[in-house]
Parts: C-alpha cells; structure tokens; sequence
C-alpha cells in the first residue's frame, strides 16, 4: 500500500510542478500564452510526455554517454512541450527565445518539485522515533 500511495504522491507532485511551471511561464514570458480551456489537457499532456520520455533516454545516456546525464532533463522538457504544443491547444510558445525560455522555467519548476519531493519521501521513511 505504501508504494501506491508514493506513486500517487509522485503524479500528484508531476502535475503540481506543471501546473505552476506553465503558470510561471505565461507570467514571465509575453510570448507564452495560455487557454484555460486547453490548460489541463496541455498539463497532462505535458505530464505524460515528460514520464516516458525521460526513463528511457536516461537509461541510453547512462549506458552510452554518461557526460550528458545532465543535460537530459532540459531535453527532455523541451520536447514534453513540443508535445504538448502540437497535442493540445492550451499553449502558444512564439520564437525561439520563448521556447528556450519557456524550457528553462519549465525545468527548473519540475526539478524544484522533483526536489522536494525526494526530501518529503526520504523524512517519511526514518522511523518516527528519529523525528
């Protein structure tokens, strides 16, 4: 029961992450629109792109060119909105200044989050005594 309530954290914090990230993006980048009709689709979307994107190219890098294991998470964000870009119709990103940038608040958002979440998951396993 406890790995089923981890995963639903781990979605919960995912969909978190992209809630904000887009968010914070349409706030700071003009060219960065949103549709509120089009949000949360672009949010699952961009959820669901990011979670099977990044295992496998983590996996592939790790095994044949560790010295870019850093840069897989701006990759693999950029392309979760191009997906979501073209999928959904809850995002215009225009030029390619917006896009980078976009990329960049996108990542560090869901990286903060994946963060935390990591800090949360590794408080709740130390034996209650130790808190």
């Amino acid at each position: 029961m406890a790995t089923f309530r981890i995963l639903l954290i781990r979605i919960a914090v995912s969909l978190g992450s992209a809630c904000i990230g887009l968010i914070v993006a349409a706030l700071l980048i003009t060219e960065v629109t949103l549709t509120w009709e089009g949000f949360l689709v672009t949010v699952i979307v961009f959820t669901v792109a990011q979670s099977l994107i990044v295992p496998p190219v983590l996996k592939a890098t790790t095994r044949n060119a560790p010295a870019f294991i850093g840069g897989i998470g701006i990759v693999a964000t950029l392309v979760s909105l191009l997906i979501a870009a073209v999928i959904a119709n809850g995002i215009r990103i225009s030029g390619i200044r917006a896009w980078i940038l976009c990329t960049l608040v996108m990542w560090l958002v869901t990286a903060v989050g994946s963060f935390l979440l990591a800090r949360y998951l590794k408080n709740q396993r130390r034996p209650a005594a130790r808190r």
